[in-house]
């Protein structure tokens, strides 16, 4: 807070500066104007003198020598008097020079440009106590406070029956898209369609590192089992313990189905990534499990690089090739012809900190329940199922807003640009994944039959976290009503900055 009031001194001196200059060249251009007046004068004088001499027909040059003809005398004496006259005027005021020893430079630290503001503040006696007083004018200042409740403001959205039911519509349809495509993982037939993208991934990514389809198709093998197990082979971690026993009973019902998920390094995220490396360079593997973090020692690990960055690099290579020959399963049950069980979804891992809750006859906690959903297959694959008709409603719902902000209320292109700070989109947005989640959660409790694990197996993860994410922006705008929204003024002074530091390179140049 003191700095912004240095800077605000800083402005009220240059703002000081500026109105006395401005001052001070308005009285330097009523002397100029003076000047050119009596120079004008003068020299009318002169010419005139000069037709009377030339009247009595003596030279201008000479005219010293003409004492003894009166006319000539009374001429001289007459621009004498006018001449006294015109040096009579009022003579031009002193300009004062500012003293310019506060104007900051590269030689000059800030506390000590701030003392040179402070000591010509005092001398010029300028309100140091309340920095920001009269840096505007009224007239701005109204202008600036209109400005920004107008633009810069939370507002309620002003939707009408159209963008509701569009919304809605959107959201509906979007549900059933759900219900019909995505159902639950081993009954969706848009999650077969997302495992055989997934297999093809890990085919391609495998085939850019080296490894080669064709011979795994002559040995008759499967070829994403070949890839996979290419890739296991390829980027080996220490971590990758599959069983209770394989870790000295440290991690309780540790198995093939869930390892993925309690293993913190294997988590494709930033959980994961740190966890990875972590673990590389310790020779360590981390777990969580029942709400507890669990760290096992494991055998000598040895990551290439001659320097510290490289080791960093290489653990990170490590982490993403592991990642992707585990997203589509093991080798093993891959080539048998099974799923097999992937990576989880990016920080569905913490839910197994929560040990706690008794839910479902059995009474178990949010742990051992996310646990549970997950070994059915609500894993990595999974998720980019969910996502789909999430992904489609909030396409369509944007797109519909900007046809009708451009055909319906005629504004510019720039103006239909869709994005969450406007309140009209926000809250169709929150209709639209509201509607979807209505519809998800019907479904999924219908046909979950009151059974934990079977309706949480229906529940769409995603739409759920998108709708909290909008519900909460929207009770934050509620609150906020009135009050300024800074996500809005970061977007705009962003802009800004960016013209202005475009056109200082510009005029550089």
């Amino acid at each position: 807070m003191e700095e912004l009031n240095e800077k605000a001194l800083s402005l009220k001196v240059q703002k000081e500066q500026l109105c006395v200059g401005g001052s001070k060249l308005s009285e330097l251009d009523r002397g100029i104007d003076n000047l050119k007046e009596y120079q004008s004068e003068t020299d009318f004088m002169i010419q005139e003198l000069q037709t009377e001499l030339e009247c009595l027909g003596v030279s201008y040059d000479n005219c010293d020598e003409l004492s003894d003809l009166d006319e000539a005398d009374r001429l001289l004496l007459e621009l004498q008097l006018e001449s006294q006259e015109i040096l009579e005027q009022p003579k031009l005021k002193r300009v004062e020079t500012l003293n310019l020893n506060h104007i900051l430079n590269d030689d000059m630290s800030w506390e000590d440009y701030i003392l040179s503001v402070n000591d010509y503040a005092q001398r010029n006696r300028i309100n140091t106590v309340n920095a920001f007083e009269r840096l505007l004018t009224n007239s701005q200042e109204a202008e600036l406070k209109n400005r920004i409740q107008k633009e810069f403001t939370f507002k309620t959205p002003n939707c009408d029956k159209i963008d509701y039911a569009i919304a809605g519509t959107s959201g509906l349809l979007c549900g059933i898209i759900d219900i019909v495509f995505v159902g639950a993982p081993g009954e969706s037939p848009l999650g077969d369609s997302v495992d055989q993208f997934a297999n093809k991934a890990t085919e391609k990514f495998a085939g850019i590192l080296g490894w080669n389809s064709e011979k795994a198709e002559a040995k008759g093998s499967n070829t994403t089992a070949s890839a996979i197990g290419f890739l296991e082979r390829k980027f080996k971690v220490n971590y990758d313990q599959a069983t209770t026993a394989s870790v000295d009973g440290a991690v309780p019902n540790l198995s093939l189905k869930n390892h993925h998920l309690k293993s913190l390094g294997h988590s494709p995220d930033l959980i994961g990534l740190f966890f990875s490396v972590l673990n590389q360079f310790t020779s360590t593997s981390t777990f969580i499990s029942n709400g507890k973090i669990i760290t096992v020692d494991t055998e000598t690990n040895e990551l290439r690089g001659s320097n510290f960055i490289a080791k960093v690099f290489c653990g990170i290579a490590n982490w993403f090739g592991h990642i992707m020959s585990d997203w589509t399963g093991s080798s093993g049950t891959v080539g048998q012809g099974g799923r097999g069980t992937g990576v989880p979804i990016p920080f569905y891992n913490l839910l197994l900190g929560l040990n706690i809750g008794e839910f479902d006859k059995n009474k178990q906690s949010i742990a051992t329940i996310a646990t549970k959903v997950f070994e059915e297959g609500y894993d990595a694959r999974y998720g980019i199922t969910m996502a789909i008709p999430v992904v489609i409603n909030e396409l369509v719902i944007r797109l519909c807003w900007m046809i009708r902000a451009r055909f319906s209320y005629n504004k510019e292109w720039k103006d239909c640009i869709p994005t969450d700070s406007n309140p009209e989109l926000r809250r169709m947005l929150c209709v639209g994944q509201g509607a979807l989640c209505l519809v998800d959660g019907a479904d999924a409790s219908i046909r979950g039959g009151g059974q934990v694990i079977t309706t949480l197996l229906r529940v769409n993860l995603f739409a759920w976290t998108r709708f909290a994410h909008l519900a909460l922006k929207e009770l934050n705008a509620w609150a906020m009503q009135g009050k300024i929204n800074h996500e809005v003024m970061d977007v705009y002074l962003d802009q800004e900055f960016k013209e202005v530091l475009s056109s200082s390179y510009a005029r550089s140049r």
